[in-house]
């Protein structure tokens, strides 16, 4: 049996999920029941009408939210709870073929894979979002979208090369999520008014003018 294929898909669809869950699951459930694709035993499901019509739906929905600033932010934090577990179970069911314990294995990695790329997209939104202008937000949420698609695409058709960029992203995500984090902590110091330093450290309190106690500014002589 080769391998590849089926780690492929377990790495495509978990790193698809952290980033459009719906769109990952659409996609597979219509090549699959178009048959242009034979989903793993334990991703059949996806094909089912009633599971492409939830997700077709879900995704409609995502589609208009991920493109409204704020919207968005609060989208990705609720499905911090969706896109991760069902990312490891999607990495697990790609792999079932292979036994057990290759299912925990991808379920471990998938679940990893899905909360790195959640995060890279959730950070990466609230950071944009300080832009008035709501054009570079439009651009990141259909730049996501076709990403899923072709990604999955390459995953299922050429796993090498899927492989390889994929390792590409990952290091580049190992390079942005530090400058994300630090975006995103000024993002919450705007919103929320906190005086703390983007080293962590609170801002010293100023000097007592001259000839007055500290802490007692208004005493009078």
């Amino acid at each position: 049996m080769d391998i590849v294929q089926p780690i492929a898909l377990a790495l495509g669809t978990s790193w698809a999920s952290g980033i459009n869950l719906y769109a990952a699951i659409l996609m597979l459930g219509v090549l699959g029941i178009t048959g242009n694709i034979v989903l793993p035993p334990d991703l059949a499901i996806l094909a089912n009408p009633l599971v492409i019509g939830a997700a077709g739906l879900m995704y409609a929905v995502e589609f208009f939210a991920d493109k409204i600033p704020g919207v968005d932010t609060l989208w990705d934090t609720l499905h911090t709870f969706i896109r991760i577990p069902a990312g490891a179970v999607l990495a697990a069911g790609a792999v079932g073929e292979l036994g057990m314990g290759a299912e925990l294995a991808a379920a471990l990695v998938g679940g990893t894979l899905a909360a790195s790329t959640h995060a890279t997209k959730a950070g990466t939104r609230a950071v944009v979002n300080t832009s008035p202008e709501p054009f570079s937000n439009w651009a990141l949420s259909i730049g996501e979208d076709v990403a899923v698609f072709a990604g999955l695409w390459a995953a299922l058709k050429h796993p090498w090369v899927f492989i390889i960029a994929l390792v590409l992203f990952i290091a580049l995500m190992v390079w942005l999520l530090p400058k994300i984090w630090r975006g995103v902590r000024r993002v919450f110091r705007w919103l929320f008014g906190s005086d703390k330093t983007d080293t962590g450290q609170a801002t010293p309190p100023p000097a007592p003018a001259a000839g007055k106690p500290p802490g007692h500014e208004d005493w009078k002589p």
